[in-house]
């Protein structure tokens, strides 16, 4: 019987007790680090919050050596995981990449470790329904003013657990028409025309190649027994009616044909959702 772990998620910022002692507290197996993967930060973005200082940016702090050392004198294992920690939907799909790895342990988010940004990112991914993570926040005794020379805080006062609602993320099925429509290089055989937006004809096509789950029970039909209406019906009620209703592909007319078109928040939500197709190797570091 495999052993459940307790795994810790926090995003590396300019913290060490509000990091270290809950950590400490529960007795973690696992722990990962999301370590800003900027090479060159700005240290001017900033919010004031509270009376205290809390930035986004996330450089090397003196400290974090010694906050890795602490770790791993209580931790049996200490990874680091590169993350754009000033992009709220990179934060999100790491976490949920990370807790879908672990869906048969423990997960416990750390959402006070590194700012605003990471934070909405990370309370988000415990939302999302198909993520059995539990978030959490740190009060801390006091707050300092550096953060970089000496952490932002000192002394955990509570660890509160956060409150969150539920959260439907897109299905597998939607993911993986969003990373076609995300990649006209993926078109070709498909649509000939790159420069325009594929057709419904063109996702079907896609799916069945894919064995996609919508579209498993349904073969190519004759060509003699005209259009396969039941084809369309079901990607319209699988995938793309949901996702326009999430707003995450638009459906235009353009003469006879359909065209779908991934959106901004689209990509963004592929970007945080690609985990669920299942290759880990593009997301694990």
């Amino acid at each position: 019987m495999d052993i459940v772990k307790r795994v810790h998620v926090v995003p590396l910022g300019y913290e060490f007790d509000r990091i270290l002692e809950p950590i400490r507290d529960q007795r973690a197996d696992l722990v990962y680090l999301l370590e800003d993967d900027h090479a060159v930060h700005d240290h001017g973005d900033s919010d004031r919050q509270d009376g205290h200082i809390e930035r986004n940016a996330t450089a090397t702090a003196e400290y974090h050596d010694e906050l890795r050392d602490e770790l791993e004198s209580i931790v049996p294992e200490v990874r680091t995981w590169k993350c754009d920690l000033t992009d709220v939907y990179a934060v999100l799909g790491d976490v949920t990449t990370i807790a879908a790895k672990h869906a048969d342990d423990q997960v416990y988010v750390n959402v006070s470790g590194a700012g605003t940004i990471p934070a909405i990112g990370a309370t988000i991914a415990c939302m999302d329904v198909s993520t059995d993570a539990h978030a959490y926040y740190v009060d801390p005794s006091t707050y300092a003013h550096d953060g970089t020379t000496e952490p932002g805080s000192f002394g955990v006062d509570e660890i509160e657990g956060i409150p969150t609602y539920p959260i439907e993320s897109p299905t597998r099925d939607q993911v993986a028409i969003m990373e076609f429509l995300a990649d006209p290089d993926a078109w070709e055989g498909y649509h000939d025309d790159r420069t325009s937006p594929p057709k419904k004809k063109d996702l079907i096509e896609y799916a069945r190649d894919r064995n996609l789950s919508f579209m498993a029970d349904r073969r190519a039909p004759d060509e003699r027994a005209g259009d396969d209406k039941g084809a369309f019906r079901v990607l319209d009620t699988h995938v793309l009616e949901p996702l326009a209703d999430d707003g995450y592909v638009t459906i235009e007319s353009v003469g006879r044909r359909r065209v779908v078109e991934l959106t901004e928040r689209g990509e963004n939500a592929y970007r945080a959702f690609r985990h669920k197709l299942g290759d880990e190797a593009n997301y694990i570091r």
